[in-house]
């Protein structure tokens, strides 16, 4: 937990934000998150009687604090997309709970902040088609189920082969890659796909997935970038969305370095590149 209050103040310190430039987020409401989730599992959530064998597929111990506190991220990815579609490009400095499906929590994932805003956006009528860019180094296998039969959903997923979720789901486009891939057959491999995935969708707004657990020496992570791959690597995304004028909501995503500061300052990688973007 401690890599959230440090990723913030890391960005404020470079003047990568300012204290005027964040909004903190309202919980999302339940309502809101029906739109997604059942209200079976909602309510085991909200009341706290989620069976053992559900706490430990979550990977977190229920509290109401954590309820609480993944009702203000989906909140925060639901803002920043409205955000994002004003100004071209905004962000939540958490988010990105790509494991997290209708009916149960995942992998550290409670609630799926992208496809609750998806789902309010498309409910306002201020998109229709969305693309989500998972660069996370495990397949967002929530989403994907989330989105399997809706056409107006891309889901592009670079992802470990044999990493966490063991059993994967069908992304719109799934890129598996081997144990310790290094940063120039990865920058290969996102370039060709990036431009698969681009050229497949004419979407109104782009969510990306800015894990950074591809690092080598992450806990979880198997591959073998360096901090300069994953500049490499989100240069290389924002530019490519910059140029066909998709807007972009940046989210956090996983990160396990050695200490919340490391992986705190790694997030930081991409708005360090976003601040050079040019957005339409």
């Amino acid at each position: 937990m401690g890599k959230f209050p440090a990723f913030k103040q890391i960005l404020e310190r470079e003047g990568l934000i300012a204290a005027e430039d964040v909004v903190a987020p309202r919980e999302a409401t339940w309502d809101d998150l029906r739109l997604v989730h059942t209200s079976h599992y909602l309510e085991q959530l909200r009341t706290g009687s989620l069976s053992p064998a559900a706490d430990r597929r979550m990977g977190l111990p229920w509290s109401q604090d954590l309820v609480r506190r993944s009702r203000l991220a989906v909140q925060g990815t639901v803002n920043a997309a409205a955000m994002a579609l004003v100004d071209g490009m905004a962000a939540n400095l958490a988010g990105g709970t790509h494991h997290a499906f209708p009916d149960h929590a995942e992998g550290f994932c409670v609630l799926n902040d992208v496809a609750v805003a998806i789902r309010i956006l498309q409910g306002r009528g201020e998109v229709n088609r969305c693309l989500i860019v998972d660069l996370d180094v495990h397949q967002g296998n929530g989403t994907a189920n989330l989105f399997a039969d809706d056409d107006d959903i891309y889901t592009f997923s670079m992802h470990g082969e044999r990493n966490y979720p063991f059993e994967k789901e069908a992304s719109s486009l799934d890129v598996a890659l081997p144990d310790g891939m290094g940063d120039d057959a990865y920058m290969d491999a996102l370039a060709e796909n990036l431009h698969v995935a681009l050229s497949a969708t004419k979407a109104d707004i782009a969510f990306y997935l800015a894990g950074v657990d591809l690092l080598s020496g992450d806990r979880y992570g198997r591959l073998a970038l360096t901090r300069a791959g994953i500049h490499r690597r989100d240069r290389h995304v924002l530019q490519q969305l910059g140029e066909v004028g998709m807007p972009i909501c940046l989210l956090m995503s996983g990160g396990y370095a050695a200490t919340p500061q490391e992986t705190a300052d790694l997030h930081a990688i991409v708005h360090r590149e976003a601040n050079h973007v040019h957005v339409h």
